[in-house]
């Protein structure tokens, strides 16, 4: 049996039944609301022979950034592989297969070609997506959607999703009036669209636009934040406005509530409660025991070694709760991680060992040896994931690494070089004010 939606395309396996919760799981995962993944174990359960569920359930898993995760993207992908399949859905079976084995790049390659050939397949195009931004390819962000967007109008079921990750992947590539306009246009059609409303974020965050940010974050909060798995990042943007401004106290609250306020134990979570509170830790605010409760959440995760991203922000949290052994054993895991043959290890050996080294460094105030890890890593930082806005963390680091070691020619430079590029950030120009005062002592 199969069955053919609306876009034209062929789902083997499927009934009506199992397709309406497949489709339910894609709208979810479109907008990042509801429960996607018991959305398409429905859909597994009224058809066991829909292999574009079983492939559908191990993308949600292989995204995770989990260890525990990739199981089940594995055993997904075990499920998929003997069924009937389309030439299609066959391919979207190697990606899967691909991505459950750490193998992001070729993953992202298959399904760059499933979209060329089938540019509304909408999953190939949020998958890749996906994948784009955890290798941190910044062009494919945006290519992999503009090639397909002429395929698509705004009558289509989805199509905000769409405009969404355009704008996005604009975004990353420096075009932000445009980013800008399509981002605004995804939320016209859907507000609920949690990837569209960061993508203005993103843009707003790069060009210091922090009353415009706080503005767009503020305006429709519910719309952004109702039964959505993307809320928690979408607030860290928030709090990133208010950080640039020196809003301290409206930062710790959005920590304290939305952001950290239910101590999620999802990695990607973590990160963004990391990311904000090692920003406040550079910047000299005490931020009571809330590394504790952070760090303890992340211990049972320090001996994953299976994204170097996560690593950095783990070691975060355990310089900050003064944690000697688990960061013994994260940085063991990565040792471990960089003799493996998959993509993690290349992200751990190139960018991810040694900015995780840099920041036990600065923990334990050795700021020369932060300086001597991070300068070298600064131009090649995309390769181990995450956003300019996610990545800013490594240049924060440094120039307060700079700062602190009173390496005045450095300090000058790397401040000058952030007045420059971010000229109307209060945070810029407190850099700046600190780094002339290191050239008057």
């Amino acid at each position: 049996m199969a069955l053919k939606d609306a876009f034209g395309l062929i789902y083997s396996g499927a009934t009506e039944p199992g397709y309406s919760s497949y489709a339910r799981a894609a709208r979810e995962l479109q907008c990042f609301i509801g429960d996607p993944v018991g959305s398409i174990d429905r859909a597994i359960a009224d058809d066991p022979a829909f292999v574009m569920a079983h492939v559908f359930k191990g993308y949600l898993f292989g995204l995770a950034t989990e260890r525990e995760a990739m199981a089940v993207a594995r055993s997904s992908y075990q499920a998929a592989l003997p069924l009937a399949a389309t030439p299609r859905e066959a391919a979207h079976v190697a990606a899967l297969g691909h991505l459950a084995e750490g193998r992001w790049h070729e993953g992202a390659r298959i399904l760059e070609d499933i979209a060329i050939d089938n540019p509304l397949d909408a999953l190939a195009l949020q998958v890749g997506h996906q994948v784009d931004f955890f290798t941190g390819n910044a062009r494919m962000l945006r290519d992999r959607i503009g090639r397909a967007l002429p395929a698509w109008h705004k009558d289509m079921p989805g199509y905000h999703a769409i405009l969404g990750m355009q704008a996005f992947g604009l975004e990353e590539m420096g075009d932000y009036a445009h980013a800008e306009s399509f981002g605004r246009q995804a939320i016209e059609i859907e507000p609920r669209d949690g990837w569209a409303q960061h993508a203005v974020a993103h843009v707003m965050e790069m060009q210091s636009r922090q009353r415009d940010g706080i503005a767009w974050m503020r305006a429709n909060p519910d719309a952004w934040t109702k039964e959505s798995f993307l809320q928690i990042h979408n607030w860290w943007h928030l709090a990133l406005f208010h950080y640039d401004l020196g809003e301290i106290g409206e930062v710790l609250k959005l920590y304290d509530g939305p952001i950290y306020g239910t101590r999620s134990t999802l990695a990607l979570n973590m990160v963004d409660a990391s990311a904000i509170l090692w920003r406040l830790t550079l910047g000299g605010v005490d931020v009571g025991d809330r590394w504790a409760a952070l760090a303890a959440n992340w211990i049972p995760k320090a001996s994953a070694g299976n994204y170097a991203f996560n690593d950095a922000h783990a070691m975060m949290a355990f310089v900050g709760a003064g944690l000697e052994a688990p960061a013994r054993i994260l940085l063991e895991a990565q040792r471990e991680a960089m003799r493996g043959h998959d993509d993690n290890a290349a992200f751990t050996r190139d960018v991810g060992h040694p900015l995780t080294l840099a920041i036990k460094a600065f923990g334990e105030g050795d700021y020369d040896a932060t300086v001597r890890l991070i300068r070298p890593i600064r131009s090649i930082a995309h390769r181990f994931g995450g956003s300019h806005a996610q990545r800013d963390v490594i240049d924060l680091t440094l120039i307060e690494a700079a700062l602190r070691a009173g390496d005045t020619p450095l300090a000058r430079a790397l401040t000058a070089q952030r007045q420059l590029a971010r000229p109307d950030s209060p945070l810029s120009a407190l850099f700046s004010r600190r780094a002339s005062d290191l050239s008057e002592n």
